[in-house]
């Protein structure tokens, strides 16, 4: 038994679940891949001024959550809590957006760190995978990345989820709401750091869970109602392109989301089953974090999708995937040359494309047919020198019991040949 065990509120990916994991990362990148978006790695920390710039300095994400820390050189650092801020500081420090082929379409996956409560579908340290597209205000571009988004999720199966739809105007249309929502929340009984917080930034409050805040939200005014004419003819062309593509979307006039970089087109996606923590993924829009964090004006539009709280959408479904298996071809010798000839077969089995593997360590017959039977695999080739003497290995069914000889030089073609 191990001292050390994984951290309060991270958990370790193993075999067998962790395949679930890695298809699930898959089937979201894919439509990505074939939409012309690039991958991108971003280093698991960044300096704490490029999360409290583009995240916002009053989010709870930048005020309790982040992993923050000092190195022996003075810089102070964090463990990234999100992806967009990251993404956009490698696409400017590449210059990217000068190679003029706008907008930057790029993908990522990788893990997060945000301190906050363990509970079922909220972690530490949380996997996604995530899309943006830089430097370019479109209407289609917002629609192709929900469409991507739903596209990934039908994939693997999952019916009951929602996607939530709003849009938060721009700096010409929000500043007037901002001051009709403030003076709406000055009127209620709220705790001061909730005060505190709409004096900041209001529409975070409309973000809030907890029950007695949101009883007292209910006659709040509503953004939509405070749009400008160039952000409802933005956001009425990405409604109707989604809904052109057969994408079912639900209008969310409170939707805001928890960071302080979205402008105009904002979603999530949920899902029902998953209880209070119900949000697999969103994103939106962020036409001004560019500017926040030292660039040019870039509007751009990303997502990202929780891993995690998608496995778990899947389970809630009762959705099985289709995992290819581990191993195909299971190899047991018997005897030193069945171990050389064997090992050499499995070799080239592999190179054919073929999962195969041995039964390492020397042990006999019945431990080793043992392994073959945990290892899943469909068919195990078993030799002895007599065998070998006659050119042939027993090549065995592991679903029907059947067992016969194959030529050696003949088992690689034959396997080739059952397997597809």
């Amino acid at each position: 038994m191990s001292t050390f065990k994984a951290p309060k509120g991270t958990y370790d990916l193993i075999p067998p679940d962790s395949a679930k994991y890695l298809a699930v990362r898959e089937a979201i990148a894919a439509p990505l891949r074939n939409s012309g978006y690039g991958y991108i790695e971003t280093p698991g920390f960044e300096s704490v001024e490029l999360f409290a710039r583009g995240v916002g300095e009053s989010t709870d994400i930048v005020t309790k959550e982040m992993y923050a820390f000092e190195t022996k050189g003075g810089d102070r650092l964090a463990l990234r809590p999100e992806g967009t801020a990251s993404v956009l500081r490698a696409a400017l420090e590449a210059n990217l957006h000068k190679s003029g082929n706008l907008p930057v379409k790029l993908w990522y996956s990788g893990s997060y760190y945000r301190y906050e409560r363990p509970q079922k579908g909220r972690y530490r340290h949380f996997s996604q995978v995530g899309a943006e597209a830089i430097g370019a205000e479109d209407p289609a571009l917002d629609a192709e990345l929900i469409i991507l988004a739903d596209q990934a999720y039908r994939s693997l199966g999952l019916r009951n989820f929602r996607i939530l739809l709003n849009s938060l105007g721009d700096k010409e249309c929000r500043p007037v709401y901002r001051a009709a929502l403030q003076d709406f929340l000055r009127g209620l009984d709220l705790d001061e750091d909730t005060l505190r917080r709409a004096e900041i930034n209001p529409l975070r409050v409309l973000d809030d869970k907890r029950e007695s805040v949101q009883k007292q939200l209910a006659g709040a005014p509503l953004l939509r109602d405070y749009l400008c004419d160039a952000c409802k003819a933005y956001h009425e062309e990405v409604r109707e392109l989604i809904t052109a593509a057969g994408v079912v979307f639900e209008d969310d006039p409170k939707l805001v989301r928890g960071l302080d970089y979205y402008t105009r087109t904002t979603f999530e996606f949920v899902h029902d089953g998953l209880g209070s923590q119900s949000a697999v993924g969103g994103g939106g829009r962020y036409d001004g974090l560019s500017e926040m964090i030292g660039g040019p004006a870039l509007p751009s539009v990303g997502w990202a999708l929780g891993v995690d709280r998608t496995v778990l959408a899947l389970e809630a479904e009762g959705v099985e995937l289709e995992l290819p298996a581990a191993t195909s071809v299971f190899a047991v010798p018997l005897g030193e040359e069945a171990r050389r000839v064997l090992f050499g077969k499995v070799t080239e089995l592999r190179k054919a494309g073929i999962a195969a593997d041995f039964a390492y360590g020397g042990k006999g017959l019945k431990g080793a047919m043992k392994n073959a039977n945990r290892s899943g695999a469909r068919y195990t080739i078993v030799a002895g020198e007599r065998d070998l003497a006659d050119g042939v290995v027993q090549l065995k069914d592991m679903e029907s019991g059947e067992q016969e000889a194959v030529g050696v030089n003949e088992i690689v073609a034959e396997l080739e040949a059952r397997l597809g």
